[in-house]
């Protein structure tokens, strides 16, 4: 018997399921539902297109969809799923070109709806020059204003936002980044590399406003728009929201099991509290590693693994998720930030007995060319000695350091093998010792040295 699929999302996530489902399931009969007529859009595209790194939105798109309809997979685009009945196993849609209704009925089902821009409660939010920045047809209005506008304003100051802020700022635009909190990318980072990242912004020119909570937006003179905080009017020409993600989820709400913010708690095959649904991505919770619970850390990255393993799983549970250290990363005017696991602040309200240390030192010898500093914060138990966070920062490409230290973390390393684990060496590539042994070995004098083994 032929198992229907029905793929309610064609995101990252829903991609990603499709795709392994063509591999390890060619027998199943897929049907994906998805409001929008493009697929695929990477959202990094709006700063890399402002910046003029890509020409052009277009080439951040990996998926066609006559690709999948050439491999017997149902895709039905600019359709609105309405409701699931859980009970019933069907789903109620509508094309949104003809209008038309339709029930379609499933065994198994993946939720991979996404997630859309998180509106702050700002009084006139809903004016026309204040822009979002997450989809397509968004990312499209952007780049369009942004050749008649100049001043930009920008509220949130995420890896969404200041990524924006770079994007604008290199195509000669005045911006100013809006911060409620005190640092950027708070979330992230430690404060001492977030004064980094602020004092390199403001050296190219763009204002940063951190503990700063906007109030309003007004209409200005001369068709400008008024941003207001408490203590302050900036006039510009347009603002983009970057405050964050919030899932869609509603579909299944008070049908699944959720977490207080909403999410779709989901287990290691990606399973529901129904065993006949699936959720992945922006929709779903992720079993953080280092805080030892469940919570919600929408990230691309996430999405593709939480979505190929749902499309693994979703007919016969092979492969369980090993959860997520939530590693991150980004290229931001010639400096490499790279992050995996916790902040000490995320650490502490955790209630893990936990510290930090600081590293900076040249990533090579300092007799070769463009031996740039590296900085490093690391983040670690003081009771299990376990690594629990790193963040990076330097002119070299250290992004797959932090990768190293995820995978580090997966094993519940301590900062004892650290010290010592086996790097290479070439006067090309590090040091005799590696930066990220040389932390290590910082954290393990912080603690009064090793333990014997």
């Amino acid at each position: 018997m032929t198992e229907k699929i029905i793929v309610v999302g064609c995101t990252h996530a829903g991609i990603a399921a499709v795709n392994e489902i063509l591999k390890y399931h060619p027998q199943a009969d897929v049907t994906v539902f998805e409001r929008h007529d493009k697929i695929s859009y990477l959202s990094c595209a709006t700063y890399l297109t402002l910046g003029k790194t890509i020409s052009n939105l277009d080439e951040a798109m990996y998926a066609d969809p006559d690709y999948y309809r050439a491999q017997g997979i149902d895709m039905r685009l600019r359709h609105d799923v309405i409701d699931i009945n859980v009970e019933e196993h069907t789903v109620f849609a509508q094309d949104l070109e003809t209008k038309e209704f339709t029930t379609e009925s499933f065994d198994k089902l993946i939720m991979a709806t996404g997630s859309l821009t998180s509106i702050p409660t700002i009084q006139g939010v809903e004016n026309p020059k204040v822009k979002l920045c997450k989809t397509y047809e968004e990312a499209r209005d952007l780049c369009d204003e942004a050749q008649n506008d100049e001043r930009i304003a920008i509220i949130g100051g995420g890896y969404i936002g200041v990524e924006l802020a770079e994007g604008y700022n290199k195509s000669n635009h005045e911006v100013i980044l809006f911060h409620k909190k005190e640092t950027l990318l708070d979330r992230h980072i430690e404060p001492e590399i977030a004064d980094k990242i602020t004092n390199l912004l403001e050296d190219k020119g763009i204002q940063v406003k951190t503990g700063t909570i906007v109030k309003s937006f007004e209409d200005g003179a001369n068709d400008t728009l008024i941003v207001k905080t408490v203590d302050e009017a900036f006039e510009v020409d347009m603002a983009v929201i970057c405050t964050g993600l919030l899932h869609q989820a509603d579909l299944l709400q008070g049908k699944v099991d959720q977490l207080t913010n909403g999410a779709i708690v989901v287990n290691d095959y990606m399973e529901t509290s129904n065993p006949d649904i699936f959720a992945a991505g922006d929709a779903a919770s992720v079993k953080h590693n280092g805080l030892q619970t469940d919570v919600y850390m929408p990230l691309a990255s996430q999405a593709v693994r939480q979505g190929a393993l749902a499309g693994i799983n979703v007919l016969d549970k092979r492969l369980r998720s090993i959860g997520t250290q939530s590693t991150t990363g980004m290229l931001i005017f010639g400096r490499t930030l790279a992050c995996s696991g916790v902040t000490l602040a995320m650490a502490l309200d955790a209630g893990i007995n936990a510290t930090k240390v600081a590293y900076k030192g040249s990533y090579r010898p300092d007799f070769m060319p463009n031996a740039h500093k590296v900085e490093i914060e690391l983040v670690y138990d003081r009771n299990s000695r376990k690594v629990l966070g790193v963040q990076l920062w330097s002119k070299h490409d250290v992004s797959q350091a932090a990768d190293t230290i995820s995978a580090l973390m997966d094993y519940h390393g301590t900062i004892d093998e650290l010290s010592f684990i086996d790097m290479l060496f070439s006067p090309n590539f590090d040091q005799p010792f590696n930066y990220l042994n040389l932390v290590g070995q910082l954290a393990v004098k912080q603690e009064n040295g090793y333990l014997r083994t």
